[in-house]
């Protein structure tokens, strides 16, 4: 009965009614439609995640490679490009304590979209398997950093010249800088040395001349090693001289970022007014042990009082000691790093050697800025600090993939626990340095 009731009433509804209901089923069919081929033909693919901040322990499993790169295209998501207060977070914060959060939009650039990173630091070319790596930034604790921008950065820089002095650590952050910049404006290389270790880049849309110059002591010295730093003689190091190299150059720099640190734990002999005063672990008779701290400080002195006192005033950057994270022996004595994920707060603690080099850099850096004083017109010293956040990032270093894929060398493979992937953390730096120098200017 109740069955035949209904038939009944479904009889007696208006062909009116039949209609409207019809027209309204076919629209909402057109929608979905819609909303379907908007989804298939979409350029963004969002990605899973990749690794949870633990609590407890727990860690989910990083997406393969392949599925990695589904956004690793040439593309870049278009970003607001105006300078306003929001592209430098908070002005009274620090920048530099915080924690490494997990950030699924991915690298800023592959292997296939930036021309200039060297073969060791190329590890999605040599065949890294992970990709975990990409999927973090680093947060400070009590305020918001935008992430780097590379057109506000342009603009920025527009008829100026910046450098990076220093060591290898040094060629990596400006390659992760030339990287990001590469894919608003491909840069012209306009100067390199035969090494390639000093290079210079020009943007010439903006004018804007980038150098990297190679001086790991800062000051003046000699080197006898080859590529794979395998050494035929003590290094000697002028403590008293600032490097040539960086010197004859300084009066066309705007900005410049120095940092060296591990060239000062090698085999060295020391000097002062052309003399030797001493050395680090040369074992020669009549010449006393100075230890590697010793010139370390001396060094960074002279290199800082030259700065600060020079006519020409510059926007410099101290970038402190960036730790290795080599596990059971050293890079010449089969130490490794095989960890995929950051490390979180205090699972990990400085090691001896790089309290004492970063121990020197906050005392040079200090002194520096007492002689400057409060004036308005001379140079403008900043400190650069990278340590501890580098410090909990064990998972971005090159490891065996310095080497192209090197499962298939025959005989023992050397580690890089010192260096970072391009793409990987150092390209977090950028974060830092853009956010220093807008608000420092």
């Amino acid at each position: 009965m109740k069955e035949m009731s209904s038939d009944i009433n479904n009889s007696l509804i208006p062909a009116k009614n039949k209609q409207m209901k019809m027209f309204v089923k076919i629209a909402v069919s057109l929608i979905l439609m819609g909303f379907a081929y908007r989804l298939y033909f979409s350029t963004y693919v969002q990605i899973p995640p990749v690794i949870v901040v633990f609590d407890g322990g727990h860690r989910s499993s990083p997406p393969s490679l392949e599925e990695a790169n589904l956004t690793l295209s040439g593309e870049i998501p278009a970003i607001d490009t105006r300078a306003d207060d929001s592209m430098l977070g908070s002005l009274n914060c620090d920048i530099f304590t915080g924690k490494w959060v997990q950030d699924l939009t991915g690298p800023r650039y592959t292997n296939n979209t930036c021309e200039t990173i060297e073969h060791h630091q190329n590890c999605m070319k040599n065949g890294r398997p992970d990709s975990g790596y990409f999927y973090w930034r680093w947060k400070p604790r009590d305020c918001n950093l935008p992430i780097f921008d590379s057109k506000t950065f342009l603009n920025f820089m527009r008829n100026k010249s910046m450098a990076f002095i220093g060591d290898s650590i040094s060629r990596n952050h400006v390659q992760s800088l030339l990287c990001i910049l590469s894919q608003v404006e491909k840069p012209v290389e306009v100067y390199h040395d035969e090494g390639y270790r000093t290079r210079r880049w020009f943007f010439d849309s903006h004018k804007f001349t980038l150098s990297v110059i190679w001086s790991p002591f800062l000051t003046e010295s000699k080197i006898f090693e080859d590529n794979d730093g395998h050494a035929s003689s003590a290094v000697r190091v002028h403590l008293d001289k600032p490097d040539p190299e960086w010197v004859h150059e300084f009066h066309t720099f705007d900005y410049i970022e120095i940092a060296v640190g591990k060239w000062f734990l090698k085999t060295a002999i020391y000097f002062e007014n052309n003399e030797i005063i001493g050395c680090h672990n040369c074992k020669k008779a009549h010449v006393p042990e100075l230890g590697f701290y010793y010139a370390y400080r001396k060094a960074l002195h002279t290199t800082l009082d030259f700065i600060v006192k020079s006519e020409h005033k510059v926007y410099t950057l101290l970038r402190t000691t960036t730790p290795d994270h080599f596990e059971n022996g050293e890079w010449n004595t089969g130490g490794y790093c095989n960890r995929t994920a950051p490390f979180i707060e205090g699972e990990v603690e400085l090691r001896d050697i790089d309290m004492v080099m970063r121990g020197v850099e906050l005392e040079e850096f200090n002194k520096a800025v007492r002689v400057m004083g409060r004036s308005r017109n001379g140079p403008i010293l900043k400190l650069f600090d990278t340590t501890h956040l580098s410090l909990l990032r064990p998972d971005g270093h090159p490891g065996p993939y310095r080497a192209f894929h090197p499962d298939s060398i025959d005989g023992e493979v050397q580690n890089d626990c010192l260096h970072w992937c391009l793409p990987g953390p150092i390209d977090s730096w950028n974060d830092l340095l853009m956010n220093m120098l807008l608000k420092g200017s």
